[in-house]
Order: C-alpha cells, then structure tokens, then sequence
C-alpha cells in the first residue's frame, strides 16, 4: 500500500528525517513510536504534502506521490487525523463530517453521503447524537471520534493517525484504540503516531522506531515490545 524510500526532510540546517524507509501493507496497522523530536509527525506532514523532502520517494499502490500537492494526496486516498484534531469548531458535527467527504466531490458536486455517515455513526454512536452540536463545545474525546470519523468520510486508502490519544483520560484513550483496531478488523489501513508505545503496539501488527530522524528498530508489533530496549525506553520496563 504504502512505500517510502530514503526519506530525507530538512527544516533548514536541521536534519528531521534522515533517509527513513518503511512500509505499510494494506488491511494492518503499523506503529510509528519514539521520542518527542524523533520525527514522527514530520513523517506524517511529508507522507500528506504538508513538507517537502529534500530526497527520497513515497509510493501508495506503486504510484509516486512526490510532486502532489496535499489536496491531491487526498484525492488519491491518504487521510490524515491530525494531532490536536484540528476541527472546525464553530461548524457542527454533521458540517465537520460533510467536509471530509469533499475530497470525493467530483465538479463541484457533492458526493452521496448517506452509507458514510451510518459507518461512522455505527462507529461512534455519540457522534450521531451530537449531529447538530458545535465542535468546540464537544468533550476531547468526542472530538478525537469526530476527527476520526471525519478522515472515514473521504473513504481513504489509508490513514495517518498522529498522536490519538493526546490530552484524553485513559478510559476514553482505551475506546480510541478500541475503534483504531475496530477499523483495522474492518479491512482499514493505518499508520499510527502515538506516544502512547505500549497502547500502540498491543493493537498495531508491525511497528517501527524513531530515532533522531532515522529507523533504528522495526519488525512484528509483540516482537519489538519483547525487546529490552524498547521497553526499558518506551515502555517503562514493562514486562511482555
């Protein structure tokens, strides 16, 4: 699904990325863990259009996405769950939901919203009732479901998730990663950012680790938390 190649992303003389290479395959999710300034929502911003790397290639389905702007990046099939959401708070929720699906809009035309909607309400209930509250009135985390939801209604290939579970409390962190693995079970494609490690991994299928711009670790998601290093790093040297 996803294939990047020798990434390279620079913030002027500061090297972010330093020639990352990974793959996520269609239908898993793969964990992206590491420290803060590892680099992690870099990669994010670049696999979107957001930055531009210096060197290196990003392929979905074969297809390079050096060049495309990010709204054409969407368009193709990438959605991107931001961190911090990054709602639009004085719309609604049903509004929110109906801009995720513009990126189907074909000449100006909206797309046929009706299935999406019941997906994402099947999904997050409470999103169904709360249709007609604003965004910036809703809890964190019931914005964390409306942001999620709203990234489904573009009917992606795949999604960037960064950082899910900020600012929430850990019962509602634990229903997010319940609805992450629910939408992997449904054939979804992620890719997850997510400083939580232990969270991410016990639901990811393969994970990667960042450090200082370069992939230092990789492999099966209960192989990497059985190594000694992340857990004693990452994982507060929690026993598998």
């Amino acid at each position: 699904m996803l294939e990047v190649s020798q990434l390279c992303v620079s913030y002027g003389s500061i090297a972010a990325l330093r020639g990352i290479s990974l793959r996520v395959d269609a239908g898993e999710i793969v964990a992206l863990i590491g420290s803060n300034g590892a680099g992690k929502s870099t990669l994010i911003k670049a696999l979107a259009g957001l930055v531009h790397p210096l060197g290196g290639d990003i392929r979905l389905l074969g297809a390079s996405l050096l060049g495309r702007a990010a709204h054409e990046r969407a368009r193709v099939g990438i959605a991107v769950v931001p961190e911090s959401r990054r709602l639009f708070g004085a719309m609604t929720v049903l509004d929110n939901l109906l801009l995720g699906a513009y990126a189907r809009s074909v000449f100006g035309r909206a797309p046929d919203t009706s299935a999406d909607l019941a997906r994402v309400f099947a999904l997050f209930p409470r999103l169904c009732e709360r249709q007609r509250q604003l965004a910036n009135t809703m809890s964190g985390g019931e914005q964390q479901m409306l942001a999620i939801a709203r990234a489904l209604m573009s009917r992606p290939k795949l999604i960037l998730m960064d950082e899910p579970s900020i600012g929430l409390a850990p019962k509602i962190a634990r229903d997010i990663f319940e609805a992450i693995r629910t939408l992997r079970d449904q054939g979804r494609t992620i890719l997850l950012v997510e400083q939580n490690a232990a969270a991410s991994l016990r639901i990811a299928d393969r994970a990667y680790v960042l450090e200082l711009g370069r992939v230092t670790i990789e492999g099966p998601a209960l192989e990497v938390w059985n190594m000694e290093s992340v857990r004693d790093l990452y994982l507060g040297g929690v026993p598998a």
